[in-house]
């Protein structure tokens, strides 16, 4: 079982119990678009008949049509697409932070048909499992037809003894804690949780920049520096669930020093907070920052370059390492890449080994809703069991 995933009962309301090839021909579909039975076998190395089997069984579920006819090929000959019934079941995704819950019903594309905010009442689990349980509640009245639900969070999590946990989120003040497990007594669905970085780079390989790729690297830049990895088609989580921790990499030696006592790394230099922090301006917050550096402020652009160049030096350090086929920037402080864009790619060319190619950088416009989306890409994963 992948690390950070809960159990999947082999039966759920509303959710089929797949054999290995119909969710191979599900997730194939999902991801790569309206497929003829030809390819499909192809790329799953089954034969004709047998993938006939298959998809007549996932088209008895609802899950899949018959489209249109297209031809394809040197042959011209006409073939009758395979597509996904994206409407035919519902997901629901939820991100919490140390203060919001963000939740957001996706189709089984991963598209946003609804969405919900509001303030945490109370950050003890049972409350927020409690918040949860209503928006839940709330959203079925309309979709009745949610089969699962994914919840993204910072912080690392677990697997013990067969049990997934929130081994520790900083944000939330949790150890320990049965979240998945528990909602999905609560809610009646398998429920999942997934550490919010890893979610949003599943989404963005499945569903986003990444489709295609079977190598990927995700940075997110905000609240905190994140980092998401794929090689080989899967999302790395690391032996104890803590890959990607990037955020400590030194970048100056004589510079500020991070909530953690490290001189002049990344997370001292390019997070939103640090940005303001170096202006030393009482009352200014990021939006402050961004629209005084906007301006022409002497400070301000310094600040912006100065996490510029850690955010060139993480890129450099990442296309170095892992050699990925692309490199995706997300989140709210990436305008960064406006205010010092030049200086972050200067910064990652010369931190780039000879030899080494410059990546293939690709920034995505944010919004919020995008990590309670990909809290959805993990429920739909979890019943795909991959």
């Amino acid at each position: 079982m992948p690390r950070g995933r809960s159990a999947t009962p082999s039966t759920t309301a509303g959710w089929p119990a797949l054999a290995d090839a119909e969710r191979g021909v599900l997730r194939e579909l999902l991801i790569h678009g309206p497929l003829p039975r030809a390819e499909l076998a192809r790329r799953l190395g089954v034969s004709r008949a047998s993938l006939t089997r298959v998809t007549r069984a996932l088209m008895d579920h609802g899950l899949v049509r018959e489209g249109d006819v297209e031809l394809r090929g040197a042959t011209g000959r006409p073939s009758e697409l395979l597509v996904v019934r994206h409407d035919a079941r519902h997901l629901l995704g939820v991100k919490l932070t140390g203060d919001t819950v963000y939740a957001v019903v996706t189709d089984l594309g991963a598209r946003i048909v609804a969405a919900h905010e509001a303030p945490i009442r109370s950050r003890e689990p049972d409350a927020v499992i409690d918040q949860i349980a209503a928006v839940h509640a709330r959203f079925a009245e309309k979709y009745d037809t949610i089969v699962a639900c994914g919840v993204a969070l910072s912080g690392d999590l677990a697997v013990v003894d067969g049990r997934q946990l929130v081994a520790d989120s900083g944000f939330l003040g949790w150890k320990n804690v049965y979240l998945a497990e528990r909602l999905t007594t609560r809610l009646g669905i398998p429920t999942s949780a997934e550490n919010d970085v890893r979610a949003l780079t599943a989404t963005e390989h499945w569903f986003g920049a990444g489709v295609g790729c079977s190598s990927l690297a995700l940075i997110t830049v905000g609240a905190g520096v994140g980092f998401g990895l794929v090689v080989d088609n899967r999302v790395v989580t690391g032996h104890h669930g803590r890959a990607g921790r990037l955020d400590h990499l030194p970048v100056d030696s004589a510079g500020p020093i991070c909530g953690q006592g490290h001189r002049g790394c990344v997370s001292a230099l390019l997070p939103n907070q640090a940005i303001v922090d170096a202006l030393r301006i009482p009352g200014l917050d990021f939006a402050g920052a961004v629209e005084l550096a906007r301006d022409g402020h002497v400070g301000a652009l310094r600040a912006f370059t100065d996490a510029g160049h850690a955010l060139g030096v993480l890129i450099g350090t990442v296309a170095n390492a892992l050699d990925p086929e692309k490199i995706v920037l997300a989140g709210d402080g990436l305008v960064v890449m406006e205010l010092a864009g030049d200086e972050v790619r200067a910064t990652a060319e010369r931190a780039l080994a000879p030899g080494i190619p410059a990546p293939a950088l690709d920034v995505q416009p944010f919004q919020f809703d995008e990590w309670a989306r990909g809290g959805a890409v993990v429920g739909l994963r979890t019943m795909l069991r991959f």
